[in-house]
Formats: structure tokens, sequence, C-alpha cells
């Protein structure tokens, strides 16, 4: 019998009775959302999970017959389930492919939580999860750890570490995590930016601007070539220092309470600042700012503030496509620059921007477009997925970088730092020295008139 036939075909029963159903604690998949799935199967070639594993229940149909199965008391929350559900990567590429609409999104958001719950993990899972989750939404913490991996890096021992192989032996997930680690600079230590940028020439607008987390400690530079390019083009910029991180992380992998504490420090932070808008420059960041109505959604005292708040955030790029640019744009090289822009799921897929980047990136002077083959495919980063699942990871980093190259382009633009780290990454294991950079800080050097040469010197 084919599993659409029946939808516990797939269901992995074999570990039964471990595990129960979803429980009260949270709203499980609601059956309205479920049953709105017609089995059309347009969602499996987008999905890529179910591109590297190759079976059913690695799919968002997959997955929904199984939340079916759980909801109805036929099939357990086992382990067996809890592996399909956390193969995914929530990249919500199947949401855009979905002709019947199926918001997959707030499905797998509701699973979320009852897997946190509920799975049994083995400890070296756990204290892993645990690291993440308590480290890095606390840039101070992260700032902390930034002293030793600046030794770690400046001794050799990563390349040690890399060489010998001993670390993937151990933990494959660490050893992951290893060879994610960005270089540690002096600017890691410290935002370097004042609360209030103003406006060079008459100021159109007042915006806030959010740091994040990995990108301020890790990605420094960006967030100053933001604070430059809005101050540049008329925005009189606020940097509060009392923000935190905006919940992406805890959001994504089910940590509700923690989320929503983030999220409510995050509003309480910017309804003081009194801002016309609300400025992210990394798209999984910028997803989760505007989806605060939903992870607030029963708070009666934030509900409605979370929606005042989540309407006030643009994506950088968004904002500027959206009120124009002021500054005079200079060309970065002598000649044409080819550029490939990656699109970022979380960008693409959970905010509908895509023109917008390239609208801007063409702006400057001598910028050509190249559009990768399979340009809609998760590069494997997804938050801490490349982390948490290394091996369905590693494969889509390799598919992505390879389909990047092969553009021929000098440069690869990435808005979102998870994408830039997997992308750096499988660059270097490919053998290739393509500089990355985020479009704002292209942009910030063609205001400022410096050379791609001086800038990659």
């Amino acid at each position: 019998m084919d599993i659409l036939d029946t939808p516990l075909a797939s269901v992995d029963t074999s570990d039964q009775p471990q595990g129960n159903g979803f429980d009260a604690c949270s709203p499980p998949p609601r059956p309205e959302l479920i049953n709105a799935c017609v089995h059309c199967g347009f969602c499996l070639t987008t999905c890529p999970s179910y591109r590297v594993i190759g079976k059913e229940t690695d799919s968002p149909r997959g997955r929904i017959y199984l939340m079916d199965a759980i909801n109805q008391g036929q099939a357990p929350l086992s382990p067996a389930s809890v592996q399909h559900f956390d193969s995914c990567l929530g990249c919500l590429a199947c949401t855009t492919a979905c002709p019947s609409g199926v918001q997959y999104d707030q499905l797998i958001a509701a699973v979320r939580p009852q897997v946190q719950r509920q799975a049994r993990r083995s400890w070296p899972d756990q204290l892993l999860r645990t690291l993440i989750f308590q480290l890095f939404p606390y840039p101070a913490r992260l700032r902390v750890l930034a002293g030793p991996l600046y030794l770690y890096q400046k001794l050799g021992l990563d390349r040690l570490v890399e060489r010998t192989g001993w670390l993937q032996n151990l933990s494959p997930q660490l050893a992951a995590m290893a060879s994610l680690l960005p270089p540690v600079t002096a600017e890691s230590f410290g935002s370097g930016l004042p609360e209030v940028v103003p406006a060079v020439g008459p100021q159109r607008y007042r915006v806030g601007m959010i740091l994040g987390c990995v990108q301020q400690v890790f990605f420094a530079e960006v967030n100053h070539a933001t604070a430059r390019v809005l101050s540049a083009n008329g925005c009189e910029v606020v940097i509060p220092s009392s923000q935190g991180c905006c919940a992406a992380l805890p959001a994504h992998q089910g940590e509700t309470a923690q989320a929503q504490v983030l999220a409510r420090q995050m509003i309480d932070t910017f309804e003081q600042a009194q801002v016309d808008y609300v400025i992210i420059n990394a798209a999984g960041c910028g997803h989760t700012l505007k989806d605060y109505a939903h992870i607030l959604q029963d708070d009666p005292e934030y509900g409605d503030r979370a929606q005042a708040f989540s309407a006030r955030v643009r994506d950088i790029q968004e904002f500027l496509a959206e009120v124009g640019l002021t500054a005079p744009l200079h060309a970065l090289t002598v000649g044409e620059l080819p550029v490939v822009f990656q699109d970022a799921c979380h960008l693409l897929h959970g905010q509908k921007i895509s023109l917008q980047p390239r609208q801007l990136l063409r702006q400057i002077p001598g910028v050509t477009l190249r559009e990768p083959l399979d340009a809609a495919l998760c590069c494997g980063s997804a938050g801490v997925y490349n982390m948490l699942q290394p091996q369905v990871a590693e494969e889509l980093g390799q598919m992505k970088v390879k389909n990047l190259v092969n553009t021929g382009a000098q440069l690869i633009a990435s808005a979102n730092p998870g994408c830039a780290l997997q992308i750096q990454k499988h660059l270097g294991t490919q053998g290739h020295s393509l500089p990355l950079m985020h479009p704002v800080q292209l942009l910030d050097y063609s205001i400022r008139g410096v050379s791609l040469a001086d800038a990659l010197a």
C-alpha cells in the first residue's frame, strides 16, 4: 500500500511504546492546518532533507502525515518520530512551493516545543543543546568565550584539531561547530558603535538597529557597515545598549519560554527608543522579529504590542529599496564585477524578499548579477542545524557552494551570518578563495569610494 493511502504506512513503530502523543503543555498542530495538505507532492523536490535523505518521512508531506497520526493517537511521539521532525531544516521552501497554501511553518512550530519537552536524547546531545541555548543568544557570554577562542586560533590549535581528526571521532557535532568558527578579531570584544549615529545631511528617518548575537560578536564589520549606510542615506540610527537576542534560535528549536522572554525584552527596548522603523541585517533574525505576534499570541500584555513592533521591522535591504538610496555610489572595481547573490531561506521563503537585494546591488556601478542553479535550495545552515545534523548539512553545503561557484561570479553576497559561515566553510573544503560579503558591505564600500581590492587587502 502506498504512503498516500495511509498515514501510518510511514510511521516507524518499532520502538513503541516509548514516548507519548502530543501533550497539553502547548497547543499541538491544529487539525485544520494539517487537513489543508492535499498530498500533491509539490513540496518534495524543494525540501532539502528529502533531497538528501530520500525518505518520504523526511519530507513536509511525510511529517504532516506523522503529525496527524500522533494527533489522533495512532502513533506515539517516539524517538523515530522525533528523528523525522529533527531532520527538518525549517527552511520554509515548502511553503513557497505549496499550491494549497499549507502553513507548514505553523505546523512545525507547534511540533518543536512538544519535541523539546518530550524527546529522550542522549546525554552528549542534551549537553550540546544546553550549551547552544545558554550561549549563542547571549552576546556577553559569547564575548567571554571569544578570548579562549582567539588563543585557540592564534596558537594554531584549530588547524591541529582539524589535521588529527580526533574531535570528529569524539563528536561529529562538536567537530562541525569547530569547523564553522569564524576568525576572532579585536572587534569581537565590543560593538564599537555609539547609541546614536546621526544622519548625514537632512534627516529622513529615525531608525532603530538590532545588532544580533553571533552577528555582533563575529560579524561586527557588517553592523558597522549597516550603521554607516543608514546614516549616509539620511537616517538617525538608534542602537540601544539594552537590546538582547531576537529569539530566533530558541523559537526555531521549540524553546518557547526562552523565546518569549527575549521577545518581550526586545519590544520593551525599541518601544522606549521611539523609532520609525526597526532595522535588522540578518535574515533569520528578521523572520523571527516579524513573527513576534505569533510567539506572544497568548500574552494579554504583549500580544498587540508584538504586532505593532513587527509592523515596524524591516530587513536592511527591504528598507533601503523601499525608501530609496540618496547617497551617491561609486564603482568597486575597474570594469565589470560579476556577483552572485545567495538567497537565505528566511529572507526568500520567510520574508518573501528576493528582488530588493538584487535591485540594490545593480545600482552599484559595474556590478552585474549571476543567478545560480537551485537558488532556492537551503545551504544547510538553518540556524544551528549544521551543528546538530552535520551529515545532511554537509551535503547541502557542498551542493550550494558548487552552484554558486559555477556561476563564474567573482564575489558572493550573502545576507545571513549562518549562511555566510556555512558557505565559507565549504568554499574552503572545495579549494575556492572566492570572497563573501553582506550586500550592505558592498553598498558601504561603494558609498565611501573604497575599492574592492582595498577592502580585501
